[in-house]
């Protein structure tokens, strides 16, 4: 193992408690041969792009698209190799719409680090992302499997039109909750799903099966941004790995703050376009709109429709026969549950 990637086996020991631990202990080789191969493909004659590449590589994460490729393909009963391959340009597509969110939001800190854009600036961040793309296509036409490529082409067009979409609706305090699944359901739960569906077309199972997967992938992306749009009112900072509040400050009208915008008094309106407005939002105005979420319990409406997407993932797998890839499958739902990063 290359001595710069991330040991998955000691990240059990770290995370005791965590549903991912008996996971990575079996699953972890291959996650480091994921990352092995995404260090491969960054090799470039430009060196910003193999530094931007692997500061955010090296800056840890938790790897769930890959892990859920893995899983999948696995669960299918494939036994070759190209599932560490297509788990690697996975995370590459993730890695470049994180590169472009952070310049979109201006962010200072992803994964309570540096973030790339604050160390190398927007315009290299943007081009670094734009190389990730590129050559995820590039080593897709390679593969040769046009479902894959079809896949991922569909995948990454929804996250485009959900981030533009989300990007029209900055400071809509109209916004509906129809309007912000259709964002969600792109820009984040499309990837999701798509690793899903790769690993199913790996397996090379029946149409039904690989739609069991694809929806399965598609539930459990719902659910993983509704539980950190909770996260961004109510996790601590240091734990989060981004500053708290950014959502609101950025003008994103996420689901806890949808729901309560229904309930609250005219007065307490005009309080949150205030702050949505601020620049920057002050932590008492900050305060203040956790307090109002809090009173029309905002949060715990979002928490109930994040358990009913991972109730709605699990159903996916019932039709499934035992293994152990369908319980890790299933452990991995309580995690994104439960997660507090």
């Amino acid at each position: 193992m290359d001595r710069m990637s991330p040991s998955y086996n000691s990240l059990t020991r770290v995370e005791e408690k965590s549903p991912l631990e008996e996971i990575l202990k079996w699953v972890g080789d291959d996650l480091e041969k994921v990352d092995l191969e995404f260090r491969k493909n960054l090799r470039s004659n430009v060196p910003i792009i193999t530094a931007i590449g692997e500061h955010l590589l090296l800056s840890g994460g938790k790897r769930l698209r890959p892990l859920l490729l893995l899983l999948s393909a696995k669960a299918c009963g494939y036994q070759g190799t190209e599932h560490i391959a297509m788990a690697s340009l996975i995370e590459f597509i993730h890695t470049a719409t994180l590169l472009h969110d952070d310049v979109v939001d201006h962010a200072e800190l992803r994964r309570g680090m540096k973030s790339a854009n604050a160390k190398w600036g927007n315009e290299a961040c943007v081009l670094v992302g734009d190389f990730l793309f590129t050559k995820c296509f590039s080593l897709l036409v390679e593969n040769g499997n046009p479902k894959i490529l079809q896949a991922i082409a569909r995948a990454t067009t929804l996250m485009a039109e959900g981030e533009l979409e989300e990007l029209i609706k900055t400071n809509d305090l109209s916004i509906t909750e129809e309007n912000y699944f259709s964002i969600i359901i792109r820009k984040t739960a499309a990837l999701f799903s798509a690793a899903t569906q790769i690993g199913a077309i790996l397996g090379d199972v029946p149409e039904e099966k690989e739609r069991v997967f694809t929806d399965f992938g598609m539930n459990l992306g719902i659910a993983f941004q509704l539980i950190d749009d909770t996260l961004d009112y109510t996790s601590r900072e240091q734990d989060f790995g981004k500053k708290i509040g950014i959502d609101l400050q950025d003008g994103k009208i996420t689901l806890p703050l949808i729901f309560s915008l229904r309930h609250c008094s005219e007065k307490e309106l005009s309080l949150i376009q205030e702050t949505v407005l601020a620049n920057p939002v002050t932590k008492e105005a900050f305060d203040q709109v956790v307090r109002i979420i809090e009173k029309y319990q905002g949060l715990t409406y979002t928490l109930e429709k994040a358990k009913e997407y991972v109730n709605r993932a699990k159903e996916n797998l019932f039709s499934l026969p035992p293994s152990r890839e369908k319980e890790a499958l299933l452990s991995l739902s309580d995690y994104v549950l439960e997660r507090k990063v």
